[in-house]
Order: structure tokens, then C-alpha cells, then sequence
């Protein structure tokens, strides 16, 4: 199924709305926790998932060079952010920008929705909040899936074939990894999971120990 430009952004749109909400429920405790993004807590991946609202591509690419590269620059922006803004304005920032058509550098409004909801799940896996996304946005996501993209997120699926318990979805060819497929697109993007959440003999390479 092909997806429309508009049907990607008002997925996007959607999404970010819903995890306004999310954030704007949390206890001031669970802002502290640990994410699925290793070194971040809930906070700084809150904080960074609204860098692209709030900075000119001019003022990243200056980030970038300035840190010694994206990843370098990306943790620093988020802990300074995080440390300035309030958890309040935090989630103010998704929900006031939820029509914003920031893009990464590449994949455009698709790797948009996909930067969106994979940080959600950094936040709400971690925290056992249960929240389910909704099947289309993953649809979306998983169609989308390249050898070049899980490689750019570290995710090593070498000999790993992912299959899908709760849609008609599979990436891969070699051992089975099966789990439901928010938890799959996760380890596309390189994400260790906490554990009973995946099955298969490989199961243990994508578990958080």
C-alpha cells in the first residue's frame, strides 16, 4: 500500500499530539527515568524530540560541527535543552508544532513520523505505560524498512528474520525474532528491549540485560 504525503504528516500530526498528552500525564519521577535511549533519561528524550521545531537547519549544521558530529551533538542539545525548558514546555512544544514540516536530512516526512513514534516508545516502553500506536502509523513504518536505515541505527539483523505476532509483517531471513510489531519496528532502529518481550533464539542480542 502506497501512503500519501498528507496521510504521512497527518499521521505525524496525530502523533505528536498524543504524546503531548502522554508527557503532560507524567509524574515528576518518571521524567528522571531511564529511556530506551542509552545515557538519556524520559526528559532529554522529550527535549530532543522538538529540536527540529525550535532550530534552523543553519543552527544544527553549526551544532554538528561545533559537537564533533550528530550523535556527539544530539546528546549535547538534548541535556541542555532538557535542563533549560520546563517538562510543561516540553510537551507544550509537540503539541504546538504537531503541523510543523521539519524532516530529518533524509527519508523525509515518512523518517518524520518514524523520528515521532520510535521516541515515543523510548519513553513509553521503559515507564510500562502500555500505549499502543496505532497500526496505520506502523504500516507506514515498517514498509519503509531498509538494510541502509537499520544499519544507519545500529541495529544488527544479520541472519534475522523479524516476524510480526500481531500484523502480516516480516523483515529478514534467518532465525526467527518474533514480538508485535511496535516492539519490531523498535529493534529496527536499534533498540534493546526489556525482557519477555521477544521471542526466538536470537532474542537474547535485542534484550536489555
Amino acid at each position: 500500500m502506497r501512503w500519501s504525503t498528507a496521510d504521512v504528516r497527518a499521521a505525524a500530526a496525530a502523533e505528536r499530539r498524543e504524546l503531548a498528552d502522554v508527557l503532560d500525564g507524567l509524574a515528576s519521577s518518571q521524567w528522571d527515568m531511564p529511556s530506551l535511549c542509552a545515557g538519556w533519561r524520559v526528559r532529554e528524550v522529550a527535549a530532543h524530540m522538538s529540536m527540529g521545531f525550535r532550530q534552523s537547519l543553519p543552527r544544527t549544521l553549526w551544532e554538528v560541527v561545533k559537537a564533533g558530529g550528530l550523535h556527539r551533538m544530539t546528546t549535547r542539545c538534548a541535556r541542555r535543552d532538557a535542563a533549560v525548558h520546563s517538562t510543561a514546555e516540553l510537551a507544550a512544544f509537540l503539541r504546538e508544532n504537531e503541523d510543523h514540516p521539519w524532516t530529518p536530512p533524509v527519508g523525509g516526512y515518512v523518517s518524520a513520523l518514524g523520528h515521532d513514534v520510535v521516541h515515543g516508545l523510548d519513553i513509553t516502553v521503559p515507564l510500562g505505560l502500555g500505549r499502543q500506536v496505532p497500526e496505520e502509523r506502523l504500516r507506514i513504518l515498517l514498509a519503509a524498512t531498509t538494510p541502509k536505515g537499520t544499519k544507519f541505527f545500529g541495529a544488527d539483523l544479520e541472519g534475522v528474520e523479524l516476524h510480526a505476532t500481531d500484523l502480516d509483517w516480516s523483515y529478514g531471513t534467518g532465525s526467527r525474532l518474533s514480538g508485535t510489531a511496535q516492539d519490531l519496528l523498535l529493534v529496527t532502529f536499534g533498540r534493546k528491549l526489556p525482557p519477555g518481550r521477544l521471542e526466538g533464539e536470537r532474542s537474547g542480542r535485542f534484550t536489555l540485560v
